[in-house]
């Protein structure tokens, strides 16, 4: 089957078939599988993905992106869940007043880390100043 039928921003059904240090592998149907990024594992922080995933689990995920030219695809439970009472999500916390942050973000799929590492970086310069602003008012 193709990647072509899976559309970004649907919620599927998956079985967690390998989890590694970064994050885990979820089949979404006997051909593809995806990969939910352990920053995408819960809302909170998760310093060990084995205490939150197992090889077997069946897990909802939605569909974060999908890069047709390999056919990866970036996969969420996070973005399945509530927001825990009393907490923000990151896009809540990064967004600009009055817009997104996601308008000036493409469809990043598997980035490397030297280029994750620089968003991080331009994204926390960003709010570090947005919050000096807001200390000098």
């Amino acid at each position: 089957m193709s990647v072509k039928q899976y559309e970004v921003g649907s919620i599927v059904e998956g079985k967690v078939t390998g989890i590694k240090p970064f994050g885990a592998f979820v089949a979404i149907d006997d051909n593809k599988q995806g990969l939910v990024h352990i920053s995408e594992v819960a809302h909170g922080y998760v310093k060990d993905i084995h205490e939150a995933l197992s090889v077997g689990d069946q897990v909802k995920v939605k569909i974060k992106s999908i890069d047709e030219d390999s056919g990866k695809i970036s996969l969420s439970i996070r973005d399945t869940q509530p927001v825990p009472e009393g907490k923000e999500t990151r896009s809540q916390r990064s967004a600009p007043k009055g817009g997104s942050r996601n308008n000036n973000q493409k469809n990043q799929g598997f980035n490397t880390l030297e280029d994750k590492l620089k968003d991080w970086l331009k994204q926390s310069n960003e709010i570090q100043a947005d919050l000096n602003k807001r200390m000098r008012k």
